[in-house]
């Protein structure tokens, strides 16, 4: 009962739906009037020819970041709901019969479903832009992968989201730190700047951002089938680099990282969030 009051409560609220989505529709206002144009060149420059596969390429490249940000902003747009519960009826919750355990895991669960909802919004818009701008439609095998990664990218940032919340008291404090997220995703998950053009300390920030793998993830998935055919009579070093460069995949040193890797990286830092929030719960119940 408790997550359908929450999906309910966050589609009843339009504003907070649109909130939810305003980095969607800014990184494609965005794409549309200057970003596109700049990588696209930048690809142009690194192929020394022309295709219309470029332009679908990129898009690729700008949007599978974007399905990313939505994963953090939808969490947040949900979890709100959470911070508004502990200002007017969190003492009502806690003196009910139902155990606080299963109170915790409503707004868990609830929260992650809006997640994953806004998600699947976001990645129907990329997938249908490209279509309209030429692109293909994945085939069953890249949806099913789609799918997962958004799953795991929705529990990834719900969980991160959700620890930050355990310390969040008040509405003006959330909205505070929701503007400040909300500024800075962009800029962790390469989709206005390109990673390689950051600076070192920059690009280790980002590589060590657990939802940026999530970014890495959808744009191998969505992309890597386009780069391989434009860069097929280049040099491999010449892939390798523009995949570093646009956050394709990730460089550690002499490792490279794969898709299963990132995977990876989402699952352990969705248990080590999970798990450090419930240590907080724990040490406050003990607290009184």
């Amino acid at each position: 009962m408790l997550i359908k009051r929450i999906i309910i409560l966050f589609f009843r609220d339009k504003a907070n739906v649109f909130m939810s989505l305003l980095a969607v529709l800014i990184i494609i206002a965005l794409y549309i009037l200057f970003l596109g144009d700049i990588m696209e060149d930048a690809l142009r420059a690194n192929l020394g020819f022309d295709s219309d596969i470029i332009g679908i390429t990129m898009s690729s490249v700008v949007l599978a970041g974007m399905i990313a940000v939505t994963s953090i902003t939808g969490c947040m747009g949900a979890l709100g709901i959470s911070i508004q519960d502990k200002e007017t009826v969190a003492k009502d919750f806690l003196t009910s019969p139902a155990p606080r355990g299963k109170i915790t895991m409503g707004y868990i669960f609830g929260s992650a479903s809006i997640g994953i909802i806004m998600a699947i919004i976001a990645l129907g818009i990329c997938i249908a832009y490209i279509a309209l701008n030429g692109g293909g439609i994945p085939g069953f095998a890249t949806f099913v992968l789609l799918i997962f990664t958004v799953i795991l990218s929705v529990l990834c940032g719900n969980s991160m989201v959700y620890f930050a919340c355990s310390f969040i008291k008040t509405t003006n404090a959330f909205s505070s730190v929701s503007t400040v997220i909300g500024t800075l995703i962009g800029f962790l998950m390469g989709i206005y700047i390109p990673i390689g053009n950051m600076p070192t300390a920059v690009q280790w920030v980002i590589k060590c951002f657990p939802m940026s793998h999530a970014a890495s993830m959808f744009r191998q998935l969505m992309a890597d089938e386009n780069l391989s055919f434009l860069f097929k009579d280049a040099p491999p070093e010449a892939l390798e680099g523009f995949r570093e460069v646009f956050g394709v995949v990730y460089k550690y040193g002499d490792y490279t990282s794969s898709f299963w890797f990132s995977a990876v990286v989402l699952v352990l830092t969705t248990i080590v969030f999970y798990t450090a929030s419930l240590l907080v719960m724990r040490m406050r119940k003990a607290g009184g």
